[in-house]
């Protein structure tokens, strides 16, 4: 696949950002309040890299709208594939389940376009793995597959097939599917942090905007 030399500096650094942050991972963070608990399995536009603070993070400003008690563990270039090995035996999906939700969101999958010329089946592979370990494991929990983010205007051709191979195993595995979240912040220039990789403040509130409507959908 030939790539745009702009994109490919762009997506080295997506990729790689935070990786010496994650080497150790944090315990998981313990749940508190009454509301449903609301588990979040993601990167960093889930962790809410780019924004002013984590309060202003779109999966914060759902749970509090909603009064979710959230758990987000997500991490900076994590994806199905992308630098799982830094975390050993003590894996994100390990943390999700620790946590016992009522709701888990899964919102992976954008950094692993990054490995896709290289390691495709294994991608695929790890989406079913992931969604299979999941579900059996929390069988009371109700799961929200996103599909996976994207960000620059150019879409490279891995991003369509790694959606198809998410939203699949989101129908194999009994789970809700929000289609559509990678056009939601799709070139919006004005809308990304001065790293040029993450959502600013704008951005994330735009993301809040289009999930919010995409729960209401859902009955959330």
């Amino acid at each position: 696949m030939r790539r745009h030399p702009a994109l490919l500096t762009a997506a080295i650094a997506l990729a790689t950002a935070g990786v010496g942050a994650c080497a150790s991972p944090a315990p998981t963070p313990q749940p508190t309040g009454d509301g449903p608990v609301v588990a979040f399995y993601g990167d960093s536009y889930t962790l809410g890299t780019g924004a002013s603070d984590p309060s202003v993070r779109w999966s914060t400003r759902i749970s509090e709208s909603r009064g979710w008690v959230e758990v987000n563990p997500s991490v900076n270039g994590l994806g199905f594939i992308n630098n799982r090995e830094l975390f050993g035996d003590g894996d994100l999906p390990s943390m999700i389940i620790e946590a016992d939700p009522d709701i888990v969101f899964v919102t992976m999958g954008l950094n692993d376009n990054f490995s896709y010329t290289f390691a495709a089946d294994a991608i695929e592979a790890q989406i079913d793995t992931d969604l299979r370990r999941l579900t059996e494991a929390l069988p009371e929990a109700r799961f929200i597959v996103v599909e996976p983010f994207w960000y620059t205007a150019e879409r490279p051709p891995s991003v369509p097939i790694i959606i198809e191979w998410v939203r699949d195993a989101a129908e194999r595995y009994g789970a809700d599917y929000i289609p559509g979240a990678s056009t939601w912040i799709q070139g919006r220039e004005d809308e990304m942090a001065a790293d040029g990789l993450h959502p600013n403040d704008d951005g994330y509130a735009e993301m809040t905007r289009r999930m919010d409507a995409a729960l209401l959908e859902l009955g959330l």
